[in-house]
């Protein structure tokens, strides 16, 4: 098959378009041929390493992939070569005490493809069976692959840890990355009002399209979070999506006393400085979470297959392109998600 694999870290150019052997389904397991997968940060994280990551080499990239099942490992049943799937890219072992109790994505032994097992920048991968979903008749690979990991992720978070409910009032720190385009359009569906603070007006006019109520443009205010907190009556939000992490100084200050802060990820960088008078003078809820549980991916997915979520696509790369692919991710040029089209 064909692949994109790197064997170390380091910038778009170590990533190498090659044949790779085709993997083979265990038991429990099935292979699918991918036909679309998406980027994600994730993969620029893993392409550059941190300490102590640890890949088998060649690594193959890619936590989201869509296509059709190949073939079927040993027990496998309820399933047929020929169908069109959507990967849930969240491997939890299912024999572990969170697993059993529902929460697979804290699994004791868990994983995710594409970071630490070979992932969806290939022609065929191996997933476990249980890790699938049909997709409907007619509904494109590539859209489903573009929902996949990070309106599972954004789900998780806005829903099932935070608890959203209609008539709240959501800030989303950042306009056009994918959890957080996902993030709008969930907010809107619960029934919330979402203020988003972005980076120029064509990105803030894509939150807008995805349902965005108030917009704030950051480089023309450096300090969002006041007016943030005036456009609400200086009550502040509900709840922040903060996924960059150095932004945390604003987000507190936009928050509402009793507010949560919600964070997947770190973009801005790992470590920064909090003020902590903030967190227990507002009494400030802090609330992280990694991918979602098998029942929010096949919830969300729903959403996403009846058309009440739709995934803003960026732009559609082969996948021999992937470098150039990554390297649109790396400056931030996308508006929604990136594909490979397999």
């Amino acid at each position: 098959m064909k692949a994109v694999v790197f064997d170390r870290h380091g910038g778009p150019d170590v990533l190498q378009y090659v044949d790779f052997p085709t993997p083979q389904p265990g038991a429990g397991q099935v292979l699918v041929r991918i036909r679309a997968a998406a980027l994600n940060r994730l993969d620029l994280w893993v392409r550059n390493g941190w300490p102590g990551i640890k890949l088998e080499y060649p690594h193959i990239p890619g936590a989201d992939g869509a296509g059709e099942i190949a073939a079927l490992g040993e027990g496998v049943s309820g399933w047929e070569t020929g169908e069109r799937v959507v990967i849930n890219s969240n491997l939890g072992c299912g024999l572990c005490e969170a697993c059993l109790a529902g929460w697979d994505n804290r699994c004791q032994n868990w994983h995710l493809l594409g970071e630490n097992v070979r992932g969806t920048y290939a022609e065929f991968v191996v997933v476990p069976a249980a890790n699938l979903l049909r997709l409907p008749a007619g509904f494109d690979e590539k859209l489903a692959a573009a929902a996949a990991l990070v309106y599972h992720t954004a789900w998780h978070s806005l829903i099932s840890r935070a608890g959203l409910q209609a008539g709240e009032t959501v800030l989303v720190v950042g306009a056009s990355g994918g959890v957080n385009t996902a993030s709008i359009q969930i907010a809107r569906l619960a029934g919330a009002k979402v203020y988003v603070v972005g980076a120029g007006p064509e990105k803030l006019a894509l939150a807008e399209a995805l349902g965005a109520d108030v917009l704030v443009d950051r480089l023309k205010n450096e300090n969002w979070a006041k007016v943030i907190f005036e456009a609400t009556g200086k009550r502040g939000v509900d709840v922040v999506v903060d996924n960059v992490g150095t932004t945390y100084g604003q987000s507190f200050r936009a928050a509402a006393k009793g507010g949560r802060i919600l964070t997947v990820g770190n973009s801005g960088g790992p470590k920064f400085e909090i003020d902590n008078r903030f967190i227990f003078g507002k009494h400030l809820s802090i609330l992280g979470s990694t991918m979602g549980t098998r029942a929010d991916f096949a919830m969300v997915m729903g959403q996403v297959f009846a058309g009440r979520l739709t995934p803003a696509v960026d732009q559609v790369f082969p996948l021999s392109e992937a470098a150039a692919a990554q390297t649109r991710l790396e400056q931030g040029l996308q508006l929604g998600k990136i594909l490979l089209s397999v």
